[in-house]
This record gives structure tokens, sequence and C-alpha cells, in this order.
């Protein structure tokens, strides 16, 4: 005898071998005890989670000579040629390739004929909303008043594209996909039963990768079964089967990205890619490893809403101490683009690459969790006693300061010309400063104050307090000095606290065009 696909196989024939479904066969069931049958049925929901199957075991349930507490008998006449196929009084039709005016027709003209045999006549229509608008409105007189003895059920996966008349007339039923515990206990059955040996952190991994579709598990799972027949199913061997991605890795490449290790990072992709990873399911395994230490930093007790083992929950304990949350969210912005992106790429290696460099480089990004990390980054390299500016110097780079210098001249007063003239070139002085005093300076305002004092009024109170900083307002004065010749005295001051409301400001980006970089 030929092999059975384990889905075939294992079908259920009663209501009661059905999982992850109970609202809708509890309420079947009790349709066909107080003969309450509905004259049509529609069934929603994502692949692989029962609508055909609960089709057919509702068929023979209300054909059923003897029914078992609404569960099919399974061993009278009707049962048995139902479940070969060859009854008929089930009719099973493919919208996908039967989607016309005259499929729909044939069926009108074939339920004015009552069953030979059993009570109802079931028509299971998969994949109903294939079908074209002609066909829908020659199925609608049939929906509206069939004849007592026929059953409409409606099944897809697509239910917002069926016309809203076809809708209004039958009884939908939701199907939910199926958790991931009851997906591997279901797994654990299967395998007991086929004398197959399976760690459960393997059959885990499989339930988790179905994304809540039963067919596609047990396809998974038989395919790991032949990938290594005779051997037993460990978490590694489903790995290399479904071209997945360790837990290991995917902590690897975000402390290195922490780091802005790009080349260890690099490495890892390379190490991935020669092992014959697939790098769709790599990057939405990793998009879901940065959830789960999202969930873990938005509450102290999420340990039962994240499905991984304690040595794992250990390890996202300590990583989430290390990345703040906005880094996180801007990491999972960042991949889930990736996720709708690389389904249809030819490159998918080049555009996973990209995404790590716009993580590890902050200057990349335009968005206002970039800027939060690169002041971060900036913050960190002040902490440790390196300049800014001088961040990706090397040794051999660093200005050695010279002990004999004279010190500098002192400069004459500017005028209020020297003021307006910085103030129509402010873009120049501001490009020669650190990125960190750029991003403050961008949405600031100036002021003519006369003499030689020139406005800088901060957009934040923060801001002000930033650009008082000794360091910082010198750094500021020597570059107008060397590019005027003379000394400008410097007024700091905020939008919320400004001494000098009577002088109107004047829009930094009047004179500098947008001009302003703001890099690392």
């Amino acid at each position: 005898m030929s092999y059975m696909a384990l889905y075939r196989k294992f079908r259920p024939a009663e209501f009661g071998d059905v999982k992850g479904q109970e609202h809708i066969v509890t309420t079947l069931k009790n349709q066909i005890k107080a003969e309450r049958i509905g004259h049509a049925y529609l069934f929603c929901g994502t692949r692989g989670t029962g609508k055909t199957t609960i089709a057919k075991i509702f068929a023979k349930a209300v054909n059923c000579e003897q029914p078992i507490d609404g569960n099919p008998c399974g061993e009278c006449a009707a049962c048995r040629s139902i479940a070969a196929g060859t009854s008929m009084n089930v009719i099973e039709i493919d919208a996908a390739s039967n989607n016309g005016v005259d499929n729909i027709r044939e069926i009108r003209d074939e339920v004015a004929y009552s069953p030979t045999e059993g009570r109802y006549k079931v028509y299971i229509i998969d994949e109903v909303h294939m079908l074209s608008i002609g066909a829908f409105n020659a199925l609608l007189k049939t929906l509206e008043e069939p004849p007592s003895y026929v059953i409409f059920i409606l099944a897809t996966t697509e239910a917002h594209k069926i016309p809203v008349t076809i809708l209004s007339r039958c009884q939908r039923y939701d199907f939910r996909r199926i958790s991931a515990e009851t997906i591997t206990e279901r797994l654990k059955e299967l395998t007991q039963a086929e004398e197959v040996s399976a760690e459960e952190k393997a059959l885990r991994y499989i339930a988790k990768a179905a994304d809540g579709s039963m067919r596609d598990a047990l396809s998974l799972l038989d395919q790991c079964i032949a990938f290594y027949l005779d051997q037993d199913l460990t978490y590694d061997h489903v790995l290399d089967v479904l071209g997945a991605v360790d837990t290991e890795v995917y902590s690897a490449l975000l402390r290195q990205t922490l780091k802005q290790d790009l080349i260890g990072v690099m490495e890892q992709i390379e190490d991935l890619v020669l092992q014959g990873r697939e790098l769709g399911q790599f990057v939405t395994d990793f998009t879901w490893y940065l959830r789960n230490l999202l969930l873990l930093k938005s509450s102290e007790h999420m340990e039962d809403v994240l499905d991984v083992s304690t040595e794992n929950l250990m390890q996202l304990r300590q990583e989430a101490q290390m990345i703040e949350t906005d880094t996180l969210m801007r990491y999972i912005r960042i991949f889930s683009e990736l996720g709708g992106q690389i389904r249809y790429a030819s490159q998918k290696r080049v555009l996973v690459e990209v995404a790590f460099i716009k993580l590890c480089k902050p200057a990349m990004e335009t968005n206002t969790d970039g800027l939060l990390d690169r002041i971060r980054a900036l913050e960190k390299q002040m902490e440790e006693g390196i300049a800014p500016a001088q961040a990706n110097m090397s040794a051999c780079e660093m200005p050695v300061p010279d002990k004999k210098q004279e010190a500098a001249p002192v400069a004459p007063k500017a005028l209020p010309e020297d003021v307006q003239n910085v103030v129509k070139n402010w873009y120049n002085v501001v490009n020669q400063l650190h990125p960190l005093l750029r991003t403050y300076l961008k949405d600031a305002r100036l002021k003519a104050l006369g003499d030689n004092r020139l406005g800088i009024v901060a957009a934040t109170s923060t801001g002000e307090d930033f650009l008082k900083e000794p360091a910082h307002l010198t750094e500021i004065q020597t570059v107008i000095q060397k590019g005027t010749g003379k000394e400008m005295e410097l007024v700091i001051a905020s939008m919320d606290n400004d001494p000098h409301t009577d002088i109107g400001a004047i829009d930094m980006e009047q004179f500098i065009h947008m001009e302003i970089e703001i890099e690392e």
C-alpha cells in the first residue's frame, strides 16, 4: 500500500478528535442533537485550522443513522460511504477551479432532486471567495430558498471577499489559529502512534513554525521524519530541515549589534548563508526574538506569555537589561519592514545586511528613535573620555598638544554688522561643530541683541542647559572667532525662558536652507 501523508492519515473522524476549535464543535453538536440544523454555513479561518475536516464530520453526522451525542457513529452505511468518498449525498467543490456561472447552475439544477439515501445533500464549496460575481448571483437564489434537504457549507480563508448578500444568509463560524501548546500535544500523540522518538523541544519548534495551522505542523513533521528516517528527531535536526536558526545565534547577533561590531555581524550572516539557512525565516524568528525582549522590558510577569525554556528566559532577562526600550522598538520597526520586503526580494542577503548596518549605524536614519540612539552613542563616547569629533580617529590621527604653542591673541569685539553676517552664514558655523551640538542648534532661533551679542534661543530647556555648558559655549565662540576674526558674546535662552521676548527671533532655517548635517 502506498504511503499516506500524516495530515491525511490522522484527519479527525469525529468532533472529539478536532483540536483547538471547541467553540465551533460544541455549537454544531448541539444543533445536531436538537435538530436545529441550518441550511447554510460559512467557515472562515486561516489554512489548516480544520474547516474542511469539520465540514465532512458535520456531513456525516447529519446523515448518520445512529448519531451518538451529536457525533457520527462511523459504522452505518452512510458514515462509511461518506468516509470513503463514494456517497452521492456529499458533494465537494473546489471554487478555485470551478468558479463560473455554469458550475453554480449545475448545482442549482441538482438540488431539485432529493437524496436517494440519507436525509441531507451537503454541498461543501471550498475557497468560495474565488467564485465570480456572476456565480455568486447564481448561488444567491438557491441560498435564499433552498429545499429542506440541502445544506451548503462554504469554506474560505478570505471572508471579506464574499458579497454581503451571501454572508447575511449563512451562519458564520470563525476558526481560530490553533495554539502552539495544542499543536505540540497533538504532535506528541502522533509521534507515539508512529513510534517515532522525538524531543519535546523539537516538536515545540515545529508547532511554532506552523503558525497556528495543524496541517502545516503535520506536513513539517512528516518532512523532518522522512529526512532523518529511523533516527531520533532532535531539535538540531528540525533546525537543519527547516533552514532555521538556533536561539544562540540571535543572542550573539543582538550583542554584537549593541556593541556596533559590524564586522562580527557580517561574519555571522556569512555563516548563516553558508549553512543554507532560509533568510526569510531568519528575519521572522529574529523579529519574534526582539518581541520577547520588548515584552520582558514592558512587564516583570511575562514568563507565561513567552514560550521559551528556562535557560533561554534567563538569557533574555540579561539582554533586556542591556538595551533601551526605544532602541528595541527601532530594531523591531526595521525588521518588521524587512519582513515585508524580503518575501519577494531576489537579493535577500543584501537586504538583511543593510538592515543590520542600520541597527549598528543610527546615523543612517532620520527617524526620532534613530536620533535618540545617536545621542546615546555620543553620550557614551563622552563618558569614556572620547571627544565626539575625535571618536572615529585612530591614535596616530589624534592631535598632539604643543606645549610651546603661544597663547592666541585677543580678538577685537564684533560689531552689529558682524553679528548679522554670522546669522546669514549660520549653517557654516553649525556644520563645524560636533554632532550633538548640531542636534540642539538645528531647532534653535537666533536674535541680534545689539553690540557684539548674539542670542541663541533653544527649543527646550534641556537644550538651553546643554548649550550653556562652558565647553559647548567655548566651542561655538571659537568657530565664530575663527571665521570672523572677532569676539562675539553668546546669550543662551529657551523658548519658555527668554528674557528678550520683545526682540523678534530669526528662524535659522531661513538662512541655513536645511543644510545642517547631523551625523556621528
